[in-house]
């Protein structure tokens, strides 16, 4: 997540919501709980891009309404070129008529070519619409929402469902509205036709329609859990092979399997089952399409040979009832890509319409220079609601003090991180930087006052330089050299093919601690009042960690500075120690203070010295 990456916020089981569902932008809708709802709500997300599908759906009806014209000239021709075998054949009629039939075709093959483009440029506009929409949706979601969605079911909304929506949004209602132009075209002029040979040519389709709705209102639920099994089939490929290392290190094969066996058997069922009934239907539609055949011929022949009717009759229905069949195929299919696009839409306006946080648009940005005075206030916070994890939290820190927040796991050191961050929301109590309260402003600007050095060394795809820069801008090539002098780690990246502008991948063959060396110059090149460390230097051997506290050292001086650490070795030289427990300060002070007190920290440190020594 980059530039003003909310990543506050908060939402779980048990927890009163108080964002705006959506944000204001999503305020005047709601969720789609069915397939109608789904649909409206697509239509209404479409704003402007309506009006080119509708241009799309006009060009299409307008070639459909043109195509059922043309069988009454093939009725005329067959009629005329009949009653010249018998007599003379009138010539300059028959080539008349051959060359208006040409021409109504070529304009409705003008139509179709200019519907078929501006339905695929459009469906690919709504696609590149959603897919910019949902990137910025998920960088206002508050941190709780990844934490309790998988980041594989993430992605499949992203890519799958967002191109499934873009696909089909113009073509299925494209393909509705030809079908239905051209049902109720073939329907009138056959009637103006015949209406005898009409009545017996339209109640077979018609019976196929209605078994097709009944077809369709009992698949959409297949194709809503298909698009949910594929969902979860994503998130589970995604979770084992990025930890792919600790699947076979635990010889965790089966469980995985089992796993994948179970969700793609889900998803093998719904999936056969929504095309199995879908493609039942153009299979029903054929055989009503060859009964009207029969019944054309039957009946037909009955009428000529009763002379109520011609040659040219039976021609043109013959194209008729082609013509008549096909649309209700295409209706079919069209119904068939409405289940998928309200499938795709639901999933998509599940994540659209997520609660978010608050807008922040209205806050005075942060001016001056920050000087890093910190204040926590009586902070209380929980995950869930009645289960608090920080009780009463009260702590100053001073410009420019080295901090260290030390304790067992579980205490509560990553979350007063996370609060101060406003990664998370305090439920009581504030949090002050240079005497003004963090909810008063943005958290883009909280952001930017810190560099963060975390225990996961995290890097992109890209050159290291691009890393190490990440997104700042006007940063010389000196001061990228000296940052990874400072660590360590300049000579590794000269060993590499092209040096600085070397890709980062796999092939390249980074250790944890070469990667972690990267993130810390990524902090120096940052260069904000405020640091903080996160187990920084656990991937680290014990030399390089002595060198590089060096390097960190001459980083955070004169710089507010916050670490978190287990390894106590690492933080005595620290102004103030914070140990915590339960969510509680139960101790402060220097290392030299908090040793001679015998507490908490005291026996923290002596076990560690004590297992050291045993090593």
């Amino acid at each position: 997540m980059t530039g003003d990456t909310p990543k506050g916020g908060k939402l779980a089981a048990g927890r009163k919501e108080t964002h705006l569902v959506g944000g204001p932008r999503w305020s005047r809708w709601e969720k789609p709980r069915n397939f109608r709802e789904s649909i409206l709500t697509l239509m209404s997300y479409l704003g402007g891009y309506r009006w080119a599908i509708a241009l799309g759906v006009a060009l299409a009806m307008l070639g459909s309404m043109l195509s059922v014209i043309g069988p009454q000239y093939l009725k005329g021709i067959s009629d005329l070129i009949y009653e010249g075998i018998a007599g003379t054949m009138d010539t300059g009629a028959v080539t008349s008529m051959a060359v208006a039939t040409l021409g109504i075709y070529g304009i409705v093959l003008v139509f179709e070519m200019l519907e078929k483009y501006t339905i695929q440029a459009t469906s690919q506009k709504v696609a590149n619409r959603l897919r910019n929409d949902l990137s910025e949706k998920i960088n206002r979601l508050p941190l709780n929402y990844y934490d309790n969605s998988s980041t594989g079911d993430i992605m499949s909304r992203l890519t799958n469902d967002a191109d499934a929506v873009g696909d089909q949004c113009g073509s299925a209602f494209s393909s509705m509205a030809t079908a239905v132009t051209t049902l109720v075209g073939c329907t009138v002029m056959m009637f103006y036709t015949n209406p005898v040979l009409a009545a017996a040519c339209v109640i077979p389709p018609f019976s196929g329609f209605v078994i097709m709705r009944m077809i369709i209102s009992r698949s959409h639920k297949y194709y809503r859990t298909q698009s949910k099994n594929l969902g979860a089939m994503n998130g589970l490929v995604e979770e084992t092979y990025r930890a792919h290392g600790i699947v076979k290190t635990y010889g965790n094969y089966e469980n995985c399997r089992r796993r994948f066996v179970e969700i793609n058997e889900e998803l093998y069922v719904s999936s056969y089952r929504s095309r199995f009934m879908s493609s039942t239907i153009p299979q029903v539609m054929n055989f009503m399409g060859n009964l009207g055949y029969i019944l054309v011929c039957v009946v037909g022949s009955m009428l000529i040979i009763r002379g109520d009717i011609t040659y040219g009759v039976i021609v043109a229905f013959i194209v008729y009832v082609r013509m008549f069949n096909l649309p209700l195929i295409m209706l079919s299919e069209s119904f068939i890509s409405m289940q998928t696009l309200a499938a795709s839409s639901e999933r998509i306006f599940d994540l659209l319409l997520a609660p978010e946080m608050d807008d922040e648009s209205s806050k005075e940005p942060v001016t001056g220079e920050v000087h890093g005075d910190v204040e926590f206030r009586n902070v209380t916070f929980g995950y869930v609601e009645g289960v608090d994890v920080i009780h009463d939290f009260s702590m100053r820190v001073e410009a420019g003090q080295k901090i260290a927040i030390v304790g067992p796991t579980g205490a509560g050191k990553t979350t007063i991180i996370n609060l101060l961050m406003r990664f998370y929301e305090v439920d009581s109590g504030d949090i002050l930087i240079d005497g003004r309260s963090t909810k008063d402003m943005r958290r883009r600007d909280v952001h930017d006052m810190f560099s963060m050095v975390l225990q996961d060394p995290w890097l992109f795809n890209g050159t290291v330089r691009e890393n190490l820069v990440f997104n700042r801008t006007c940063v010389d090539d000196e001061t990228v050299r000296k940052a990874c002098e400072s660590v360590g780690i300049h000579n590794f990246i000269m060993s590499l093919p092209k040096g600085y502008d070397s890709m980062l991948k796999d092939s390249v063959g980074m250790s944890a601690g070469q990667r972690q060396q990267i993130t810390i110059a990524r902090a120096i090149i940052d260069n904000t009042p405020m640091i903080i460390f996160d187990e920084a230097t656990s991937s680290l051997d014990t030399n390089t960690e002595r060198f590089i506290q060096n390097a960190i050292d001459d980083l955070t001086h004169g710089k507010t500075t916050f670490i978190i650490a287990h390894r106590l070795q690492t933080i005595m030289d620290c102004d103030r120690i914070i140990v915590m427990d339960k969510g509680r300060i139960v101790e402060t002070g220097t290392h030299e203070e908090l040793l001679e007190r015998g507490g908490f920290y005291a026996g923290l440190f002596n076990s560690q010295f004590t297992e050291g020594m045993d090593i």
